[in-house]
């Protein structure tokens, strides 16, 4: 270990680059005073439950369609009227009603932040997630809070007790049975199998993908519950993943290729893909194919590839491959703010 956090190393949530943009991380401090107000947060009333959920739901499409600027604007506000809806339901349905909304309001948000690198933040963030979920009662949900601290503990290289995580998680959902069980069951063997591949057991992370591999072709579709997002094309992405993350971007690069992913698979994990290929492309030797995967990257997933740290990382690399670098490369590490 080096010793130092790994936004130190990434540099996010590039604050250079947000203040030339114009698009400071809009609500991080106001999330921030929210996490340290503690039990003495200040709620807001809502207008009305409906209003909520559908203010919830625009969040949860915005993150997922690549427009997490705006999300994480918004998500003090939201947070606030559902801490607000929580303490005036009348009864116990309603206030289980109320703490999942909550809970599935800290999952997106903890997710954001995740996002932008803000990951002590991203971590309260989770906790909160995880106390909501408690008390709305509902185990499953309390598996996906697990699900989600696994990944959180891949940034910080705690494979295992991340796979502790997984196994937790299910544990909680035990045989799948509904769509529902299906996806979160899916979605921890993905995250196991990113988990095990990154420490280089690639029989346990084989293991992992082909267990998600049966449950996703049970679902036939990439499912929204609890966000997972979980079907055939999601397990495909992990399929290349898995193979760049154990050390075979050649593999990575050649599953890629022959790749086609469905519809309904989700713009930002697309565009995470892209950024896999790019990267597996480089490593293997294929500059070229490299930038373009990087291009098809931006074009699916514009603010996602701007802020992530590995596509700067591989824009740095083709840069310094072409002496001197292309026009067209020396623009987009403009676009990006990366010196070329």
């Amino acid at each position: 270990m080096l010793g130092v956090l790994p936004q130190e190393l990434t540099g996010q949530p590039f604050q250079t680059l947000l203040a030339q943009e114009g698009a400071a991380l809009g609500g991080a401090q106001e999330l921030q005073a929210l996490l340290t107000e503690g039990p003495f947060l200040h709620a807001v009333e809502p207008a009305s439950p409906a209003g909520l959920e559908s203010d919830l739901a625009a969040l949860r499409a915005d993150r997922h369609q690549d427009r997490s600027l705006a999300a994480l604007k918004r998500a003090p506000s939201l947070l606030r009227q559902l801490h607000g809806l929580v303490r005036s339901a009348s009864g116990e349905e309603d206030r289980e009603h109320a703490w999942e909304l909550l809970a599935d309001a800290y999952a997106n948000v903890s997710q954001i932040t995740y996002r932008f690198g803000l990951l002590t933040m991203a971590a309260t963030l989770l906790e909160r997630m995880e106390h909501a979920a408690e008390q709305a009662g509902q185990q499953l949900r309390v598996a996906h809070a697990a699900q989600q601290r696994a990944l959180l503990l891949l940034s910080h290289a705690a494979y295992d007790i991340g796979q502790r995580c997984v196994e937790r998680s299910l544990d909680l959902v035990g045989p799948p049975q509904n769509e529902t069980a299906l996806a979160l069951a899916g979605s921890a063997h993905l995250r196991g199998a990113v988990l095990a591949a990154r420490a280089l057991d690639l029989d346990r992370a084989s293991a992992h993908l082909d267990e998600a591999e049966d449950l996703a072709r049970r679902i036939g579709h990439e499912s929204g519950v609890f966000d997972t997002n979980f079907g055939p094309g999601n397990v495909a992405i992990h399929r290349v993943a898995v193979e760049l993350e154990a050390g075979d971007p050649g593999r990575a690069a050649h599953t890629g290729e022959h790749l086609r992913l469905p519809a309904d698979v989700k713009p930002t994990r697309v565009g995470r893909h892209w950024q896999d290929m790019a990267r597996a492309h480089l490593l293997s030797g294929s500059p070229a194919k490299a930038f373009a995967a990087l291009q098809k990257a931006r074009a699916v997933a514009p603010q996602q590839t701007r802020h992530h740290p590995q596509v700067h990382e591989t824009m740095r690399a083709l840069a310094a491959a072409r002496h001197p670098p292309s026009p067209a490369v020396t623009a987009f590490a403009r676009w990006l703010g990366v010196r070329a």
